[in-house]
């Protein structure tokens, strides 16, 4: 009888926690730099964001769950996103995601993990 083969997780596939946390930050360097959404974090603590979305997105794709952060809709519910706001935050995180050559079929992984959260962000 053949033995299961153990099918890595993408967070592993794309190279742990190290790997997140450097499309993380290349992430929001996009997304400061965007006009659009760069006042959205104002007021926000960027070290404790990173941290936060190192998290959220380690345990969407399969890592540890260390997220203790508030669920999307409580995080996003005063700020007013509207869907041109998402459809921003997406492609910057598709560009972070290519800057690393992620492969295209990773990457729409990462976005199918993603996606579905856009009615509890956007509100606007």
């Amino acid at each position: 009888m053949a033995q299961a083969v153990a099918v890595p997780s993408l967070f592993d596939k794309l190279g742990g926690q190290p790997a997140i946390e450097a499309v993380v930050t290349e992430f929001y360097k996009r997304v400061l730099a965007d006009d659009e959404l760069k006042g959205f974090f104002d007021k926000t603590d960027m070290d404790k964001q990173r941290r936060h979305q190192t998290q959220f997105i380690s345990m969407a794709l399969g890592g540890p769950n260390q997220y203790i952060g508030r669920s999307m809709k409580a995080a996003h519910a005063n700020s007013a996103i509207n869907e041109n706001h998402f459809n921003l935050v997406v492609s910057h995180l598709v560009e972070a995601l290519m800057s690393f050559n992620i492969s295209q079929s990773d990457i729409d992984q990462v976005i199918a993990k993603v996606g579905p959260l856009k009615d509890d962000i956007v509100n606007g």
